[in-house]
């Protein structure tokens, strides 16, 4: 999936982050922070404290931050650097978002803000390094991303390299924005790990997400335009990002981390499952669809017509 070329990057849509406190849980660790928590999980230590990061006793806001590099001008800019296509896909999802979800839901869309770092970054729910992954902090409401995790995917996990499997990843992150717009964050602290956990039924609900926007943003035009921010999807673009979501399969990583699979140290949900739940958003291209809560068996979701 590519930009439409003529499309405008907005230059304070994105911003990138320095150093900062905080005490809350992130949600969406890609999967440098998987390995470390399923290596913590199988081998009896303290996730926290392994990890190292999201800790800390004050609750400060994030360091200041400074825009867009000026390379990211247009949809152009966005098919040939990472960042301006990182910058670009999130005002997709505003797009989208700020359509379907009053719409759907009858709640209104608020922006997430967007932070680009490199090696670490202070966030409301803590400091965190590169080694966690993309994640969303509900604290501040920001995704954050090193976009070296990108390449980290395509070479040490075997994800495709194609623009949807990043596009992807931004639009999961940005799924747990709509999970704290709605009020769901929290249901995955309350069951933090396991097959049927609280906290792969939050992920595998943002994939679902991140595949609803698929479903809409090669079809609604952009605000102030007539046309789409992204090109038609093709089926290679869908391969690319069902290959993004299960390359970060719970299943998948212990097994190339530890030779074994725990399905009780699950936090993430397996990557068959990862993949059906984004099929569920595209095809569907419905919220309700996206209900793993309420899901009796998260290998198969339910149909939900539009």
């Amino acid at each position: 999936m590519t930009f439409n070329e003529g499309m405008q990057i907005d230059p304070d849509r994105v911003g990138s982050g320095g150093p900062g406190t905080g005490g809350m849980i992130a949600l969406g660790g890609g999967a440098g922070g998987l390995i470390l928590l399923v290596l913590a999980l199988l081998f009896g230590g303290d996730p926290g404290s392994l990890l190292g990061q999201f800790t800390g006793a004050q609750n400060k806001p994030p360091a200041a931050m400074s825009n867009l590099p000026s390379h990211c001008k247009t949809g152009a800019d966005a098919n040939k650097y990472v960042d301006c296509r990182v910058a670009l896909t999130a005002q997709s999802l505003d797009a989208v978002w700020a359509t379907e979800l009053p719409k759907q839901t009858g709640r209104n869309y608020v922006k997430p803000a967007v932070t680009l770092f490199s090696g670490s970054v202070g966030t409301g729910c803590g400091n965190a390094s590169s080694a966690v992954g993309p994640f969303y902090c509900p604290a501040d409401r920001t995704a954050y991303f090193d976009t070296s995790f990108f390449q980290e995917l395509v070479t040490k996990f075997g994800a495709s390299g194609g623009p949807l499997a990043q596009e992807y990843v931004v639009a999961h992150e940005v799924g747990h924005h709509i999970q704290n717009l709605l009020g769901d964050s929290g249901r995955s602290q309350r069951d933090p790990r396991g097959p049927q956990s609280g906290s792969v039924r939050t992920e595998l609900q943002a994939d679902c997400y991140a595949g609803l926007w698929a479903s809409y943003a090669d079809k609604l035009p952009a605000p102030g335009s007539n046309q789409p921010f992204l090109k038609p999807l093709t089926d290679k673009d869908i391969q690319d990002a069902l290959s993004a979501a299960s390359a970060v399969g719970d299943d998948r990583i212990q097994k190339a981390a530890t030779g074994r699979v725990n399905p009780e140290s699950w936090t993430h949900g397996a990557a068959n499952q990862r993949r059906a739940w984004f099929l569920a958003g595209y095809q569907s291209g419905q919220v309700r669809a996206c209900d793993t809560f309420s899901a009796a068996d998260l290998n198969n979701p339910p149909s939900v017509r539009n």
